[in-house]
């Protein structure tokens, strides 16, 4: 999996950007230093001149790329899940039913390891940043807008492939979706529950979010 993941290049829906990332060093610069930024103080205070600062460019070249910071949130996070629906596709490739469901409960949820083949990415302090501030991204007035022109794509496909995995395992239940996203919120929930209000859930250690989830999807939908 890993040469095939090697070859593939993350998709993020163009209207979020202004100038590819990708397409320069600069640009690649820019992602690497804001993950970095963001996860040391925070979305909040973070901001373009800070960022210019750490990357030694600029204010005015980070625009180049992206209008506003909560643009640059909504492409860390079309990242994020647009590679992790790569994993979730071969990871789940000709698995039974039960095998798939669980094994895509596992990939969505688990804890994240670095991955060699993005080098300017750091997918564990992604993830960090993903648990602690992915629902800034779509917890905004234009929500509504932005989700016509398709900002939220990448995260809405996840849901639909577990909504179809869920389908395929017991085509009677009655709230496929709800549980769907319910896996991918509730997950990064428990990791932030866990990391920061311990007393209020049962995750630790040893139980991990990726065991309660199992856990909860499988009696539900076999009950």
């Amino acid at each position: 999996m890993e040469n095939l993941l090697s070859n593939l290049k993350i998709v993020v829906p163009e209207k979020i950007y202004v100038k590819d990332p990708e397409s320069s060093t600069l640009g690649k610069r820019i992602i690497e230093h804001s993950i970095i930024l963001i996860d040391d103080i925070g979305f909040d205070s973070f901001t373009f001149k800070k960022l210019g600062i750490l990357i030694n460019s600029n204010e005015s070249s980070v625009y180049r790329y992206f209008e506003s910071k909560h643009k640059l949130l909504l492409y860390l996070s079309s990242w994020y899940w647009a590679w992790i629906e790569y994993q979730l596709v071969f990871e789940t490739h000709n698995l039974n039913a039960l095998e798939k469901l669980e094994k895509a409960i596992e990939i969505v949820t688990r804890s994240i390891k670095k991955d060699s083949n993005y080098s300017h990415i750091n997918e564990v302090v992604l993830n960090r940043i993903i648990i602690n501030e992915n629902s800034k991204s779509f917890l905004t007035k234009e929500v509504d807008q932005e989700n016509k022109e398709g900002y939220f794509i990448v995260y809405k496909r996840i849901v639909h492939r577990l909504r179809e995995m869920i389908v395929a395992i017991n085509s009677d239940y009655k709230f496929p979706s709800s549980l769907a996203s319910t896996i991918l919120e509730a997950s990064l929930h428990q990791y932030f529950l866990k990391d920061h209000f311990q007393s209020i859930t049962d995750c630790t250690n040893n139980i991990s979010p990726t065991d309660f989830l199992k856990n909860l999807v499988l009696k539900t939908i076999k009950s």
